[in-house]
């Protein structure tokens, strides 16, 4: 299509509602412009196309045979769009919301806290993907996802919502008097890591011991993982924030614990959200508000 050509939208819709209800004050009305606004841009269309489109010689105004052609075709035109538009945004409403995020975190922050969601907003369908991996936010699919990390993933837009660092953790029971100095200490320990991650292997890294682990290593969801630390199953990683009561009562013992900086955050997609996304954001940043 050539657009070069187009006439200015703004004309088009002027015509297709004086068309549609063949007087100027309700076109006007139901662009909520003028009546004058409306003759002026029927002026403007016919000066554009070189065609009479309104036949202005009897006492009231009425359409040429031009006017008549390019009538029946844009109310089949303005006519699509906006059956278009309604099945659209008719499905965008039925579709659930689509929320991604770690195990761990579903059952220790967030599964707590959603009545109060469901509270507020009934009438939002949510659908929770608790899951360890990464999940691609794409349109139609899932539109929110909470991210632990430092914010930097390209092409996506970030907001901090939980601010703790990640802490080394294992039961007084599984270490047995052993004193733990550095990192390669617990290689020969088993080790419990949350599904779909790879934990234990980035952390070692991140402290320069490149062997590998010696100890068994397990993997299992994260609505156990903190059950089976707490049993003296192994040894784990995890976000501070979720074990401090367990530290402070010392059933679980911090071995070592990362710099400041990182957190969870509320990952989406630059561009308009949904309005079901948006109020779950706003929830969201009130519960990081009280939570504080």
């Amino acid at each position: 299509m050539d657009w070069k050509v187009m006439p200015p939208m703004a004309g088009l819709r002027a015509f297709c509602a004086f068309a549609e209800s063949g007087n100027l004050v309700q076109a006007g009305q139901a662009l909520n412009v003028s009546h004058a606004a409306i003759s002026q841009q029927l002026r403007a269309l016919e000066a554009h196309l070189g065609v009479a489109l309104v036949d202005r010689s009897g006492r009231s105004l009425a359409l040429t045979a031009e006017g008549e052609h390019l009538a029946r075709a844009l109310l089949l035109g303005f006519g699509a769009m906006q059956a278009a538009v309604q099945e659209l945004t008719g499905a965008s409403a039925a579709r659930p919301l689509h929320v991604t995020c770690t195990p761990s975190f579903a059952a220790q922050w967030l599964v707590p806290r959603l009545p109060g969601f469901q509270g507020e907003h009934p009438e939002v369908e949510l659908m929770l993907d608790p899951t360890g991996t990464l999940v691609e936010l794409k349109p139609g699919g899932v539109e929110i996802a909470l991210r632990y990390g430092d914010g930097q993933w390209p092409g996506l837009e970030a907001e901090l919502l939980l601010v703790s660092p990640m802490v080394v953790v294992a039961a007084p029971q599984l270490l047995a008097g052993r004193r733990v100095d550095t990192a390669a200490d617990l290689l020969d320990l088993p080790w419990l890591e949350e599904l779909g991650t790879n934990e234990a292997s980035r952390w070692f890294r991140s402290q320069g011991v490149e062997d590998s682990l010696r100890g068994p290593r397990t993997r299992l969801p994260g609505n156990l993982l903190m059950q089976a630390v707490r049993g003296g199953q192994g040894v784990a990683v995890s976000v501070q924030n979720f074990v401090e009561e367990d530290l402070a009562e010392g059933r679980l013992l911090a071995l070592f614990t990362e710099a400041e900086g990182s957190g969870y955050h509320i990952v989406t997609r630059p561009g308009v959200l949904r309005p079901e996304a948006r109020a779950f954001i706003a929830w969201l940043r009130r519960e990081r508000g009280r939570a504080q």
